[in-house]
This record gives structure tokens, sequence and C-alpha cells, in this order.
């Protein structure tokens, strides 16, 4: 008995030497957008990623395929959010096998919600499903935690959405360029990042038409700047 009492404290003792950060879940408390445009859509997050207040990653890519000309922008726990992104684009990949065709942008938003609604007490996982399809051309679809699923012109997500909304809504125009809203994009993450502890690092940008994808990065000391504090 005495034996075990001693593990146990040995255990208990190495335990309290562990970090704090360490016990945290890792998480990609972020920003992401995503923008829709005549044509096609433009998607942007930052790339922080942190477990508790440590960043774990200061380079992640949180601009995920699922399919050819579909994409999700992910926040949450970073392991629930690519466990959900893998498992779409699996189905998502026989679908389009059975289909003989590329698959529809909101096909893989609906696998997105089902798969967040059903495990809705498990995860912790917002996502936002943007891309292009014939059928239906560039769009947006948003999937917040609980398994919501709304289509809208353009969406922001993450911890540092909080600090653009009034921002976003101001700039946002119907009728943009995709290089308008590469524009629009880049500006609100920028922002976002200055103000959001979690959210930082570089901006990774992509347009997706029916040409295909075009990616781009914007490093730190080049994004667009709003004060000189």
């Amino acid at each position: 008995m005495a034996a075990c009492m001693t593990e146990s404290r040995s255990i208990s003792s190495q335990n309290d030497f562990v970090p704090s950060w360490e016990k945290q879940e890792v998480s990609t408390g972020t920003t992401i957008m995503a923008v829709q445009f005549d044509g096609g859509v433009v998607i942007g997050a930052d790339s922080r990623t942190t477990t508790g207040a440590y960043i774990a990653n200061r380079v992640t890519d949180k601009l995920t395929p699922i399919h050819e000309r579909i994409f999700c922008c992910r926040s949450g726990s970073a392991a629930d959010t690519q466990a959900i992104a893998d498992a779409v684009s699996y189905q998502l990949s026989f679908h389009s096998i059975e289909l003989d065709e590329p698959p529809q942008v909101q096909t893989a938003a609906n696998l997105f919600k089902h798969m967040c609604y059903r495990y809705r007490e498990e995860l912790m996982a917002g996502i936002i499903v943007a891309g292009w399809d014939k059928r239906r051309g560039g769009q947006v679809y948003t999937v917040p935690m609980g398994g919501m699923l709304v289509r809208q012109p353009f969406s922001v997500g993450g911890s540092g959405s909080s600090y653009i909304y009034g921002f976003v809504d101001s700039n946002y125009k119907s009728g943009m360029t995709k290089e308008e809203c590469l524009r629009f994009t880049a500006e609100a993450l920028s922002l976002a990042m200055e103000r959001d502890g979690s959210s930082g690092g570089v901006v990774r940008l992509a347009a997706i038409t029916e040409a295909g994808l075009e990616r781009s990065v914007i490093l730190g000391n080049q994004l667009p700047k709003f004060s000189s504090a």
C-alpha cells in the first residue's frame, strides 16, 4: 500500500512541472474569411495556431482543399477541423466518382453541416466552405459551431472576426471584381490580426474560379497598415 502511495506522489509531482500550455488543446484561434464575386470566390486566413497562450505554429495553412475547386477555412480545435475536413474530402471523392463529374459546393457544405450537427456535443469547429461549380458558380457557405448552414455573399469567422464585423459591413460592395475581393479580404484579415492576440503570422489568400486555383501569401511586413500606433 505504501509503495502505491509513493508511486502516486511521484507521478503527481512530475505532472506539476508540465507547463500549463502543454495541457491546452491545440486551437486555430484565428481569422478566416471568404467573399463571392462574379465568376468565383476569394478565401483567406491568417496562419497562427495556438495552444492556450502559446503560439504552436506561426505559418499554418488553414485553407484546406476538399476537392479541385472546393476549399474550406477552419477555425476552432485544430484536431476537430482537420478530422472533419479529411472525412468530408473522402466522402466527396467517392461522390464525384459515382457522378462521374466534379461535385457541387453545396454538397460539400451539406456534408460539413451533417457532421458538425451530428457530433455537435463533441466538436469545436467553425467552418467556411467556398468554391466554384458549373451549376451555381462561386458560392460561400457558413457552418458555425452547432451545425447550422447558411449561404452568404461573404463570411468571416474565428476569434478575430468580432473585431472586423463593422469594417466588412461598411466596406463590402456587391459586384466586386476578383482583385477588389482580394484587397478587401487582405485588409480585413490584417485589421483582425492587429487586434486579436490569437490571429497573426502571414495572410494566405486563394481565388477559385472555373479556370482553377490561384494562391498567394502576404508576409507580415507587407500587410496593409491602418495606423502608426
